[in-house]
């Protein structure tokens, strides 16, 4: 299973929060890096991986281009969450697989092609369509994405751990590629999750705080 490194940008910072309460996130002044300068926090850490949640591109405030594509030189493969609103929107890059977000992708996001799709999920509803994660999953079957990422918001940053059941439900859902973000605290959470059937889980939290062993970030697979 694939190890993935999460990254949050706001400000022109790496910063860190709990929950999705993006309002209250912080630069990342703790961890594995000595910065929380973008580059120099990517260059540290040395992930395989990296996932970036541009927030400032997902609320309209600003953008990080340029940071994401110097980032993305830096890793194997680089999923970007930028706020995508259309398919015109989405950037081009070395590394770069763009993430569509059903948060931000729009009504129809059917159109899509390629890249990833973020399954943005809070209080067990899709955001913001108010389905069950795995109601929505068997429709992005029909869609045209390369793969799909769940992302448990209201986990995010709490290292609350997994549900077995509830991640094989998920994983019966979708055929494709399937990936997973929120709550991941353990290595028996990655266990858990491996078990499960995904393919790939993304990171952070854990990894600074001693709970996942670097060297399985910097080769890009665990268990």
């Amino acid at each position: 299973m694939d190890l993935v490194l999460a990254m949050d940008l706001r400000q022109n910072c790496v910063v860190h929060g709990k929950s999705g309460n993006r309002e209250t996130y912080k630069p990342l002044d703790w961890g594995l890096s000595p910065t929380a300068e973008p580059l120099g926090y990517v260059t540290a850490i040395r992930p395989k991986y990296l996932y970036i949640a541009d927030l400032d591109r997902i609320e309209g405030t600003g953008a990080h281009d340029a940071i994401v594509k110097q980032c993305a030189e830096k890793v194997a493969c680089c999923y970007v969450d930028r706020g995508c609103r259309s398919p015109a929107d989405l950037l081009s890059g070395k590394n770069i697989k763009n993430i569509t977000g059903t948060e931000t992708g729009g009504a129809d996001l059917s159109c899509y092609r390629g890249g990833y799709l973020s399954v943005d999920v809070k209080d067990g509803r899709v955001i913001p369509t108010n389905e069950t994660p795995e109601a929505f999953l068997t429709r992005v079957n029909d869609w045209h994405f390369e793969g799909c990422i769940i992302l448990n918001i209201g986990a995010v940053g709490t290292e609350s751990g997994m549900d077995y059941d509830a991640l094989k439900a998920l994983r019966a859902a979708y055929r494709g590629r399937l990936l997973y973000g929120g709550g991941v605290a353990t290595v028996k959470d990655l266990e858990t999750l491996s078990a499960a059937g995904f393919d790939g889980a993304i990171i952070a939290t854990a990894l600074h705080r001693g709970q996942i062993p670097i060297e399985w970030i910097r080769r890009g697979t665990c268990c």
